[in-house]
């Protein structure tokens, strides 16, 4: 694994009220288990070894960084892997899938009802017929991607900042965010999803609390057009946002949320003296997905 660094934003001038933006870069940990990708996965590795099991299993769509990066980390681990993707076999392959199984992982495609059923099946008897694997929830979701997450904060010291953001989509990172933040620190996170009502309280069962903290805001007006969609406003911000800081984003989480932490700066949302950390929780091998040409990085 790389270090990883803190860089400061030079916005020229756009931040105003003596307001600082800075990105915790963990893009740089690793080309493909980048981002907060390791720290959901290493528990649940270390766990799946010290029972016994040789065999990975977990969920994600065509298009999730987690499936690349789960297959990449067991086979860095001497373990097999399997995925259940949901929605039918495409006819063009992603490059997320492609880099899966040439990564080892089976692959295996069912209708988004059957996916949600099975996701939800935890060690039943309904996932044995995919052979005796340890079972890795979606997205690394549950206490010990929690955990992981949680350490993001223990590798550089942010108790400079005000404020923390970062993507959300299964809430496992920001939980572990939440649960390692200093209390003076408020938490944001923006949405990569459209329409994801149950977040909250999927957030709030991983932190084994009924109500989320006063210090956290879960923000959902930047998903420009829904989970792995795109506009062309996005990816144009995209590469004026690369061409003034040399930071890459993806399209699918890391643009979508310093878009929006931008956009809020310039509604004022944040205070005077505001210090904001961005985490970049990489993925991006997403950006692979778009057409040549249309991003600049």
């Amino acid at each position: 694994m790389n270090n990883v660094s803190i860089e400061s934003i030079e916005s020229s001038g756009k931040l105003s009220r003596d307001i600082t933006i800075s990105v915790l870069r963990l893009d740089k940990i690793h080309p493909v288990i980048s981002g907060n990708k390791w720290f959901k996965l290493k528990y649940y590795l270390q766990d799946a070894k010290a029972k016994g099991y040789n065999s990975i299993l977990t969920f994600g769509g065509a298009f999730s960084n987690h499936i690349a990066a789960t297959a990449f980390a067991a086979s860095s681990q001497q373990l097999y892997s399997i995925g259940i993707i949901r929605g039918g076999e495409p006819g063009s392959w992603s490059h997320t899938l492609l880099e899966a199984k040439a990564n080892g992982m089976q692959l295996y495609f069912v209708s988004r009802e059957e996916y949600n059923v099975l996701k939800r099946a935890g060690d039943s008897t309904m996932l044995k017929k995919f052979g005796n694997n340890y079972t890795i929830p979606e997205g690394g979701y549950g206490a010990l991607g929690m955990k992981g997450a949680a350490d993001i904060l223990k590798i550089v010291d942010t108790s400079f900042f005000t404020h923390i953001a970062c993507a959300v989509g299964t809430g496992t990172t920001i939980a572990g965010i939440i649960k390692a933040a200093l209390p003076q620190q408020h938490i944001i996170g923006i949405s990569a999803m459209k329409n994801n009502t149950g977040l909250s309280a999927e957030i709030s069962a991983l932190l084994q609390v009924d109500s989320l903290p006063a210090d956290f805001t879960l923000n959902h007006d930047y998903h420009f057009g829904g989970y792995a969609k795109y506009t062309t406003e996005l990816l144009c911000w995209m590469n004026d946002f690369f061409s003034a800081s040399r930071i890459p984003l993806d399209f699918v989480y890391t643009a979508k949320a310093m878009y929006g932490i931008m956009d809020m700066v310039a509604k004022d949302y944040f205070p005077p003296g505001s210090k904001i950390l961005m985490i970049h929780t990489g993925g991006l091998q997403g950006n692979l997905s778009t057409k040549p040409g249309l991003l600049k990085f």
